[in-house]
Parts: structure tokens; sequence; C-alpha cells
């Protein structure tokens, strides 16, 4: 069954992922990907998020899946208990997760039951097409993704950052032109989707 948790930031909702693991990540093993982070100036998410799994009590096992060999990606999403996936450009994490074919592996894992941890681009890459976060990041970092069919495991799109600056206006302008054609799941800093199997919920951290 598939389970997964997606956020837009995962540091300000790291007590919901141990609620929703049971704390039984304490002293797993979490292939941690952050190469959506790469081609984006701003970045400090990637060390908080890599913070907030270790205090979790999750062992971080790095894959930079644009440089590392193809052995290197298969062997780490396959043998540690998680995939974490971080933010930054979803087009140009798109484009090297198909080049690499790191997306295959990953589909494979969570239909096999492995869980999925998102991040803002790391969320909106599980839906089925990510045209529609165009205004929100920049597609000319992925010359080579070809289409922006995405890898699908979610039946809804994620909208990351609703009503956190500096996205309200991008997202709002998202909401507007998308809401009536494709399922929107708007959330913001301090909320997550909870997944498991064909059904998802979002919760909401305590403030």
């Amino acid at each position: 069954m598939k389970k997964m948790f997606l956020a837009s930031s995962f540091v300000d909702v790291a007590d919901l992922f141990v609620k929703f693991t049971s704390a039984k990540c304490v002293r797993k093993t979490v292939t941690f990907i952050p190469t959506a982070s790469l081609v984006e100036e701003v970045n400090f998410y990637v060390a908080a998020g890599r913070d907030a799994l270790e205090k979790c009590g999750l062992i971080v096992d790095e894959l930079e899946i644009s440089t590392a060999p193809s052995e290197e990606i298969n062997s780490k999403l396959q043998k540690n208990d998680y995939i974490y996936v971080t933010g930054g450009n979803t087009f140009f994490l798109l484009q090297e997760l198909k080049r690499t074919g790191a997306d295959k592996i990953i589909k494979e894992q969570i239909s096999s039951g492995k869980m999925y941890i998102g991040e803002s681009a790391g969320s909106i890459v599980m839906s089925r097409n990510i045209e529609y976060v165009k205004d929100m990041d920049d597609f000319t970092a992925a010359p080579n993704v070809g289409s922006f069919s995405s890898l699908g495991m979610v039946g809804f799109y994620p909208v990351p950052h609703h009503t956190n600056a500096p996205f309200e206006q991008v997202v709002e302008g998202i909401i507007t032109s998308y809401d009536e054609k494709i399922d929107l799941c708007p959330i913001s800093n301090t909320q997550a989707i909870i997944v498991n199997g064909d059904e998802f919920e979002v919760w909401t951290a305590e403030t």
C-alpha cells in the first residue's frame, strides 16, 4: 500500500511525520535527494530538512541523482527504508529523475510500500503532470525535460506554500488558472498531505 508524506516545508511539519509513522522512524535509513535545489539560489531548506530528519531519529544517506552512477542510484533507492526528495526546481528535478531512470525505481519502491517523503518540488513531482507550476518554477532550467508528464503516483495536484511568503500571489494565480481543470490540493508550510493507498487527507501542525 502506498504511504506518502507530502509537505511544503518539512521542518515545519516534522512532528506530523513522527505522528504518521508512530515514531517507528527512529534508526531507519532515508535516501535524501537534494537534486531539485541545485539550480536554485535559495536552498536553506535542504539543510533544514536534513536536520529535521536527523532529529526524528533517521539516518540520512544522501543521493545526488544528477551526478551519481546508476548503480548507486539503484542501490540507495532500494536498500534504504524511506525516500526523501527536497524542494527546489520541479522541472529540473523531473528532468534528472527521467534522465537517470530514478523515476521508475522510485515509482516501483512506492508501489511496493516504501514510504516516500516529498517537500515542495518533491511533492509536486508525484502528480501526473507538472505544467501547472510553470509560474512557480523556471521551466527553462530543464531544457531536456521533454514532456511535463510526471510520476503520477497521486491523482491530485499538490500546491505547496499556500498563503506563505514569498509565494502567496503565484499560488493564488495557480489556483485561479487551474482550480476548475485539475484536482488541486493547496497546502501551507504547516500542513502535509498524508497518503494511505488511494486515500489522502491534509493534516495541520499545531502552532
